[in-house]
């Protein structure tokens, strides 16, 4: 998602403003720092690390073994092999009448100890475990016998019942990768974007890096990799995101729609409690960690620590750098209603309040007619302004308006109740859809407080949304929450006939707290250049969203290919033929196998991917040649992921790597040249992590439609996709309007007849065509997952067709 943006924009310089005299610090010191950042997060973690720290056992397994000693112990046996008979002489002798006392405590602190030991080993067996790959780098498909094998062991070490952070301390550390590797890798995915000469010249300085810097760098990051939790995680949070200066709005927070062709009920109020109240229910689960872990093949787990953020945060803005404030416990949401504040409690003395006492809550801010105070209309821009700018101003606004500052910053999360309607309008669908992911991702500036971990939107017909800030975790996490919300709220607390939630509202409940904010008069101008530059930044952003209802997941399987990779190589055809050239292309992908692993990059502009445009682009080669380029092209890329994926990518070494030579004031002109490179092409796939949620067969049209984020470069695009159960794909795309080289819609349509001109190598696909009426729908109007007839090179409908 918006990770792809920061990522790419990441410019670390040294200047005067205070950021070189820290960057100046031992290298040694900041690398004790991060180890004693991830002790102090394991010692905060005691108790929960406590139930699931012996996990796969439990607290109950103790009891088990102790009494089984006991019962040896009794039958005159000594499973001890006398060491309970030597840990008795070294207790207390309090007399002869509490002999029985001091075995009791003998066999009790052997049966800790074994018990202690036995979950060490099981520990250490299923770290090991997991730290094997293999099964990642099998064919597609296909599952040898050493994978069958470690599957059963982990199988077997795995225990049952797990919670949310039950794997945590069984997870292995992410490796560092050798940096002949790296350098390789690297070459060989920008030689298809530099001329011969520029080439020679950047391998020249690769050479010189491997010569003069790379083994003291490296020797650096292994030195942190056996002490810090991550090599690289911290560092990515710190540099990438919060000691970035730039406004949160489009550089950092991303989006997140609703149900695309249904919406549960028009009554706003309605809506906003249902969901409200989902989240909080999520929130229970998750402080109770029964939200299960992520399982991948249903048995390898993955790092679950970004989960711990997603409530009670908000990202404090810094002169130099920001910080992250978490709470352990919020019983407010903080509400933003035509240019007013709100604190809406979220609990009664009886527990978590009902969707219906939720309902009442934001009707009565809907309904409360008092005008908006000079300027309060317009203070959350300043949380779209640059963090330096707004880190000053904050200080005077927490002196003169501390208690609503802290309702807002202190709020479970942010909730704003739009005054206009948003989502698919029958009367121009593709407008509407490009207005409700403009509406989310930026707005007008001034409707949700960009600090805040994430802002849950609601408009006047009922559409919801989410913008989610990005520093504190990556899209996965906040898609899981939203799928959960989103099934909970529609299926499992429904609606009543006429719209509103079930139940009964409480008049009891006193009104929601107006916030007042004493805004003294030299915020006033900074309110105002916030909001103008607020102002500039969306209007300059062109969002397009269109579903691709043709064919989806289904049809790309029966072709026995990654869903993902096929997506990938049309989207470098839709590219090449946009702007004639091929570039840089990022694609993001998690490290989550690792502990505390975030995300590594795919560049998935490769060799293959650009022979296989070529040909396509050239009349005179045939189907089958294509077809065959493509496959290796898709073979490529899935070699690219699994590498990423298990700690094997380029990106995030290359970048502690630039990160120590800071530290160590040694210039390195290969690593300048790698974090000044331009990604005019970010690419991310939203996953689908709970199916088990929504019914796609009997409910088609409840599956989350996905969400984007901005352009990562001023001449480049951000393209992200969702598969809609089956067979549909809806993209996400965004670029500026002040480039005169991009436009969002024009891409839009490349991509649509990239997608068709590589279907139709297919037989597969050939045989989908025939009895196609051409928009994908069969003789009866139903949408069917069929190709629509169409040849190479040829323009596909238009999109606003398609629904």
């Amino acid at each position: 998602m918006a990770e792809a943006h920061q990522a790419v924009g990441f410019r670390p310089s040294l200047t005067s403003d205070g950021g070189e005299a820290e960057l100046s610090a031992p290298v040694l010191q900041e690398i004790y720092v991060s180890g004693l950042r991830s002790w102090k997060r394991h010692l905060s973690r005691f108790w929960n690390d406590f139930l699931t720290g012996v996990f796969p056992a439990s607290p109950l397994s103790w009891l088990f073994l102790f009494s089984a000693i006991q019962l040896a112990w009794f039958l005159q046996l000594d499973p001890s092999l006398g060491l309970m008979e030597k840990i008795k002489e070294l207790l207390p002798d309090w007399g002869g009448q509490h002999h029985r006392l001091r075995g009791v405590l003998a066999a009790a602190l052997f049966a800790s100890c074994l018990w202690g030991a036995l979950i060490l080993t099981l520990h250490i067996a299923l770290r090991l475990l997991l730290s094997y790959h293999g099964w990642l780098l099998e064919p597609h498909g296909a599952m040898s016998s050493p994978t069958k094998t470690w599957l059963a062991l982990v199988r077997i070490f795995s225990g049952r019942h797990p919670m949310l952070f039950s794997y945590q301390r069984s997870l292995p550390r992410q490796p560092v990768p050798s940096v002949q590797d790296t350098v390789r890798k690297y070459l060989e995915s920008v030689r298809p974007v530099l001329s011969d000469e520029d080439f020679d010249w950047t391998a020249g300085l690769a050479q010189e890096f491997l010569k003069l810097q790379a083994s003291l760098l490296q020797w650096y990051l292994r030195l942190k990799s056996w002490w810090a939790s991550n090599y690289v995680s911290d560092w990515w949070e710190e540099f990438v995101y919060l000691r970035s200066r730039n406004s949160l709005m489009v550089n950092s927070n991303y989006y997140m729609m609703d149900f695309l062709y249904v919406t549960p009920t028009p009554v706003q109020a309605a809506r906003a409690g249902n969901a409200v109240h989902a989240l909080l229910l999520y929130r229970h689960r998750l402080n109770r960690q029964e939200i299960l872990p992520t399982l991948l093949m249903g048995m390898r787990p993955l790092c679950s620590a970004q989960y711990e953020k997603i409530f009670n945060t908000t990202r404090i803005p810094g002169i130099q750098k920001d910080h992250i404030r978490h709470l352990r416990d919020s019983r407010h949401v903080a509400v933003f209603h035509r240019g007013r504040f709100f604190r809406v409690g979220t609990h009664s003395q009886s527990g978590l309040l009902s969707p219906r006492a939720l309902e009442q809550q934001f009707q009565r801010i809907l309904d409360d007619p008092s005008p908006a105070c000079p300027h309060e209309e317009h203070l959350a821009a300043l949380t779209a302004a640059p963090r330096d700018m707004w880190a000053q101003v904050r200080r005077s606004l927490k002196t003169r308006a501390g208690d609503a500052l802290e309702a807002v910053e202190g709020a479970a999360f942010f909730v704003s109740l739009d005054s206009e309607p948003a989502g698919l309008a029958r009367e121009d669908p593709a407008a509407s859809l490009d207005a409700y992911a403009h509406a989310l991702l930026a707005g007008r500036g001034h409707d949700r407080w960009f600090d805040k971990s994430f802002s849950l939107m609601v408009f006047s017909n009922g559409k919801l949304g989410l913008s989610v800030e990005h520093s504190w975790a990556d899209c996965p996490i906040s898609g899981h929450m939203w799928e959960f919300t989103l099934a909970t709220e529609c299926f499992h607390l429904g609606y009543s006939a006429d719209g509103h939630c079930k139940g009964h509202p409480d008049p009891s409940l006193p009104h929601p707290q107006r916030l007042h904010w004493d805004l003294p008069d030299k915020i006033h101008l900074s309110i105002s250049l916030a909001l103008r530059g607020a102002k500039t930044l969306s209007g300059n952003i062109d969002c397009h969203v269109f579903p691709f209802s043709h064919f989806g997941k289904s049809f790309i399987k029966r072709c026995h290919l990654s869903s993902d990779s096929f997506i990938q190589m049309a989207l470098q055809l839709a590219h090449f033929r946009d702007r004639g050239q091929f570039c840089l292309t990022y694609e993001s992908t998690m490290t989550r196998l690792f502990l505390e692993g975030r995300t590594e990059t795919v560049r998935s502009c490769t060799r293959e991917a650009c022979n296989f445009v070529r040909a396509m682009e050239d009349r005179e080669k045939t189907d089958p040649q294509c077809l065959a380029l493509f496959r290796v092209a898709v073979d490529k890329h899935q070699a690219l992921l699994k590498a990423a994926m298990s700690g094997q990518g380029v990106d995030r070494h290359l970048f502690a790597l630039y990160i120590v030579s800071q530290f160590l004031h040694l210039q390195s002109p290969f690593l300048d040249q790698v974090h000044s490179e331009q990604w005019q092409l970010a690419t991310s796939q939203i996953p689908v992590q709970q199916v088990h949620l929504f019914d796609v067969h009997n409910y088609p049209d409840y599956v989350s439609s996905g969400g984007g984020f901005g352009p990562a470069d001023d001449h480049g695009y951000g393209v992200s996709y969702i598969f809609m159960g089956d067979d549909t794909i809806t993209f996400h795309i965004s670029s500026k309007k002040s480039s005169t080289k991009t436009d969002s819609h024009r891409l839009g349509q490349h991509i649509e007849d990239a997608l068709l001109d590589v279907a139709s190598l297919f037989q597969e696909g050939q045989r989908l065509k025939r009895g196609c009426r051409g928009l994908g729908q069969d003789d009866s109007g139903h949408r069917c997952g069929s190709l629509p007839c169409h040849t190479r090179g040829s323009r596909a409908p238009t999109t606003s067709a398609n629904f």
